[in-house]
């Protein structure tokens, strides 16, 4: 039986090139001149670290961040800047988190999304996965094309395609 799986994850070692041309940048710029900013890569927790000194100029961090990992060919959705930015002493933080994997909520958008489509195939969650098998390998590449045009909010890999 034809399967693949649906994943989202990104690629560690772009994410930290993205962020270190954003480091680079921001030393760079005349309008970053003498200023304590600093953005730094949590591999373990998958966070990205954003202290500056006020909240324009972490919003000015934000968009070039942004900015470089699309360049990377990252999707945006892949950094989730909703959590708010905390004081601390005279720095303002904020913690970016890094999205790897589908969650349990996501996973079961897509399995109705997929089911709804009446398009003969099986979808079955899988820890940080959905897994989608079917008879027809043009089936799978509907269930693909259908999930590349919904707005889900997270970035979206299809890997491991047999047949």
């Amino acid at each position: 039986m034809p399967s693949f799986d649906i994943v989202s994850k990104v690629d560690p070692q772009t994410l930290e090139n993205a962020i270190n041309t954003v480091k680079k940048e921001i030393q760079n710029r005349y309008d970053f001149k003498d200023t304590k900013g600093s953005v730094e890569l949590d591999k373990k927790n998958n966070l990205v670290q954003i202290s500056t000194e006020n909240d324009m100029r972490l919003r000015q961090i934000e968009d070039i961040i942004l900015t470089k990992i699309v360049k990377q060919n990252i999707d945006a959705t892949a950094l989730d800047f909703s959590k708010d930015h905390y004081p601390s002493g005279p720095m303002v933080k904020k913690e970016v988190k890094v999205r790897a994997g589908i969650d349990k909520e996501d996973g079961k958008k897509i399995v109705k999304m997929i089911k709804d489509s009446k398009i003969k195939v099986t979808p079955a969650i899988m820890d940080d996965q959905v897994r989608v098998t079917g008879k027809n390998i043009d089936d799978l590449q509907a269930v693909i094309a259908l999930l590349r045009r919904a707005e889900l909010g997270i970035p979206l890999q299809f890997i491991n395609m047999k047949s």
